[in-house]
């Protein structure tokens, strides 16, 4: 075991590889300084059911600013990706004004639908590599609770019958997961061990304080059934079921018989409210301020496919993310695969060749929940807190898209 670990660190600091190159440290390098999120609950029953956008934001925006000690005077853009809630950006800038940050820094939303998270990040370590800004936030977050991404009527009949594809971004994501199984022979079996591992993953973290150092608690209201108001801390994820087997999810019913046999809500991500929060700056920036580097942003890109089979999205964009850097799956320590539904995580672990030990090493989204717009974040602070337990340095994070896309993001963890 020593051996291979010390192989394992000579081969990621080999001068002139290309593992030398990204874990390389240079001034100008975008890093992440803290990473946090909240606590992930069931929409519509868990801690954060009765709690608005504008205040699961807030109240992480001063998580991060008290957290980290940064003058907040220094960040110039804070950046939050949701997809089902239109007044966003509306509700984004109110909350960081209330946590805290000064009318000097802007703030803006964007929706890349479930990637939206990790598009934040992108988006801020693209402006500070522009030299736009310095310092600024990325944020990802999802009240499911109250939104979600379901078409409220058709597209225009113009539009939709111009192609088959055009058509197809209508498609539902259940029914889009139906058609991973039945075109690529992917079992209910198959699906619902995988799912199972998820579980089983995510209660054994749960249960060692793995996730502890990435939640911060968020004190909010709850109204109980009877109608009264309850204050409450949310501290812990509240979607992972203790004892889930894949014997026991068999038994689920299907979720989509009219679309297909396979997809459960036993083996298919969870309906979530959840947060996160990326802070980043230039690795000067954060020497001269004193700010712990946690790990640094090498790159990300997107990738394009057919709609009905949005899932497999991470099979198309994790090799191209890779090839732009020349780096192997190999080299990657962490992979963090949003587990949209089993039968794409299932797909896109065998078709990539993962190693599954590597793979959503605490749980993915089926056992912890998919907060849309958050979970891009989320992945990263998971995937970054896995690193630090372990000593692990390469993360690789990955989103299918709905309407057919894949988008994929590459760290290299510092503690």
């Amino acid at each position: 075991m020593a051996a291979e670990r010390i192989g394992s660190i000579f081969k990621h600091l080999s001068p002139g590889s290309s593992l030398s190159q990204i874990t390389s440290k240079n001034a100008d390098d975008i890093v992440i300084t803290l990473a946090i999120r909240t606590p992930l609950t069931k929409a519509r029953k868990g801690g954060f059911k009765d709690t608005s956008l504008e205040y699961m934001v807030y109240a992480l925006l001063k998580e991060l600013r008290e957290r980290s000690k940064i003058d907040p005077g220094l960040v110039e853009d804070i950046c939050l990706g949701n997809v089902s809630d239109g007044k966003a950006a509306y509700k984004l800038r109110a909350a960081a004004l209330a946590a805290g940050f000064p009318n000097t820094a802007s703030a803006y939303s964007l929706n890349r639908f479930c990637s939206s998270g990790l598009k934040a990040v992108e988006d801020i370590a693209h402006a500070i590599q522009a030299g736009s800004i310095e310092v600024g936030v990325a944020v990802g977050a999802e009240q499911m609770s109250i939104g979600g991404d379901a078409l409220d009527k058709p597209f225009d009949e113009e539009v939709t019958k111009q192609s088959t594809e055009s058509s197809d971004c209508m498609q539902p994501m259940g029914w889009t997961s139906e058609n991973l199984s039945r075109d690529f022979n992917i079992a209910r079996e198959e699906m619902d061990k995988y799912a199972a591992e998820s579980f089983q993953r995510a209660e054994r973290a749960q249960k060692a304080g793995l996730f502890d150092d990435e939640i911060v608690p968020i004190k909010t209201r709850v109204k109980d059934a009877s109608g009264e108001w309850k204050d409450v801390t949310l501290t812990r994820d509240d979607g992972i079921r203790p004892g889930t087997t894949a014997e026991g999810l068999a038994k689920i019913r299907v979720a989509f018989p009219q679309w297909g046999p396979t997809t459960t809500g036993g083996n298919a991500s969870q309906v979530t409210d959840g947060a996160a929060a990326i802070l980043l700056m230039k690795r000067s920036t954060a020497i001269k301020l004193g700010q712990p580097i946690l790990a640094k942003y090498v790159g990300s890109t997107v990738a394009g496919l057919a709609p009905r089979i949005m899932g497999i999205g991470p099979s198309l964009v994790i090799p191209k993310l890779l090839s732009q850097h020349n780096v192997s799956l190999a080299d990657v320590d962490v992979v963090e695969v949003n587990e949209a539904f089993a039968s794409m995580a299932v797909y896109c672990r065998d078709k990539l060749g993962l190693d599954w030990a590597k793979m959503n090493p605490r749980g993915g989204a089926i056992a912890l929940g998919h907060p849309l717009g958050a979970t891009g974040a989320r992945q990263i602070v998971t995937g970054l807190s896995e690193c630090r337990r372990t000593g692990k340095k390469i993360l690789l994070t990955s989103m299918c898209i709905g309407t057919g896309m894949g988008m994929a993001g590459l760290f290299v963890s510092e503690q």
